[in-house]
């Protein structure tokens, strides 16, 4: 489908959703948002959902400013995948111990490790360029930099909440490895940090929800932010290719017979900040619960733990500001599913996937999204599926 613009204050939301299916509080952010004076554009992804700050599932362009709560707290939080040489032929019957290896590997939940992991102990990752990253860190609010060891700890590890490490087979039976995470704690106190600031400053306080203060260029706040915000999505890239590295090493002492063969990974952000230009203006896009769909730009959109995934190739849409969706998005809050749902609902919608299935993650269930294949039909101008996942193992925090 072609998108459906709804009228907006400055400019018009533009929709990849039937606007009518979305909830009025996500239609009431998106208004809110299209009144900012530094808004050029706004995009709605069929996902989209009520977020705290700013809808998730939307695409914010801004001159010369940007607002860190529609950036959200798990800056970075984006996705990583591989295809491997093995086939679902290669595969146990029982998928128990190859999930406790995984979980064994990677740290999940609050779970950190012992001892900050380095790229060089990790197979194949390359260090180039680990010392300079770290010395940034130097450069961050000084309210945070107690929590470096902590960071540290963390940079390899899932955390909770809709992060997942999965073991999946496509239609054609090749295995990949799948993965989403961000940047864990520092990210989040990064944030916390930044949108407190952001509240207090002068020309926010006339705007129509306190949520959408902004920083705006040439100020020493929006330079400390933009130092934060980078740092912290290169954290969260970093963060994801650690975990990767380890769930390959997992799968090589596993299938060790078989000789794995890893492609290049693809790896994209959906919860960031790009620099980039439209119309001859240099503008700042976030993209809450998005991902780039440039031509050519590889990406992963996930449903649920108990449904299945794509990997996308971009169609390179001005009009999304080159966006596609970052998922199934959900369709009612954690807490609504968990009075809905039961841990027998839970055994029944993951059938046939090895993972958790108590009361822990019954919020994480299926029938808490929406299905993935209605948002993969609103958004085909958007992407073009080059392949299609189906879980057999989903690591949960």
């Amino acid at each position: 489908m072609s998108y459906t613009a709804v009228a907006g204050d400055r400019v018009p939301i533009r929709m990849w959703a039937d606007p009518s299916t979305v909830e009025e509080s996500a239609m009431q952010q998106l208004r809110n948002v299209s009144t900012l004076p530094w808004v050029e554009g706004v995009a709605v992804m069929p996902d989209v959902h009520y977020g705290k700050g700013a809808t998730v599932g939307s695409v914010i362009a801004m001159r010369g400013a940007v607002c860190p709560a529609a950036v959200g707290v798990d800056i970075g939080c984006g996705m990583s995948a591989v295809k491997t040489s093995l086939t679902e032929n290669d595969l146990p019957g029982d998928l128990s111990r190859l999930r406790s290896k995984i979980e064994q590997a990677i740290p999940v939940g609050r779970g950190m490790h012992d001892a900050a992991l380095e790229p060089g102990a990790v197979h194949g990752l390359p260090s180039a360029g680990w010392d300079d990253f770290w010395g940034r860190f130097e450069g961050v609010a000084e309210a945070v930099k107690f929590r470096q060891d902590r960071a540290r700890k963390q940079m390899g590890t899932l955390g909770s909440g809709n992060h997942f490490v999965e073991f999946c087979v496509d239609t054609q039976g090749a295995v990949w490895l799948m993965l989403h995470s961000g940047s864990r704690n520092i990210g989040k106190e990064l944030a916390d940090h930044h949108i407190g600031v952001a509240r207090k400053l002068p020309h926010n306080q006339d705007l129509v929800d306190r949520d959408l203060a902004v920083f705006v260029a040439d100020t020493p706040q929006m330079a400390a932010y933009r130092h934060d915000l980078f740092w912290a999505q290169e954290y969260a890239k970093h963060n994801r290719a650690l975990m990767m590295g380890l769930f390959q090493d997992v799968v090589r002492k596993e299938f060790k017979k078989a000789r794995p063969v890893f492609e290049p990974v693809i790896s994209c952000h959906h919860n960031y900040v790009a620099e980039e230009q439209y119309d001859g203006k240099d503008l700042l896009v976030t993209r809450k619960g998005a991902i780039r769909a440039g031509s050519g730009d590889y990406g992963i959109i996930p449903g649920s733990m108990g449904t299945g995934s794509y990997i996308v190739r971009g169609l390179g849409s001005r009009d999304s500001f080159n966006s596609a969706s970052h998922g199934a998005g959900r369709r009612m809050s954690r807490n609504a599913a968990k009075k809905r749902f039961s841990t027998r609902d839970l055994e029944e919608q993951t059938r046939g996937v090895e993972c958790r299935k108590d009361s822990g993650v019954v919020d994480e269930i299926p029938g808490a999204y929406k299905p993935i294949e209605q948002v993969m039909e609103q958004q085909r101008d958007l992407v073009e599926v080059v392949a299609k996942l189906k879980q057999v193992i989903c690591v949960k925090g």
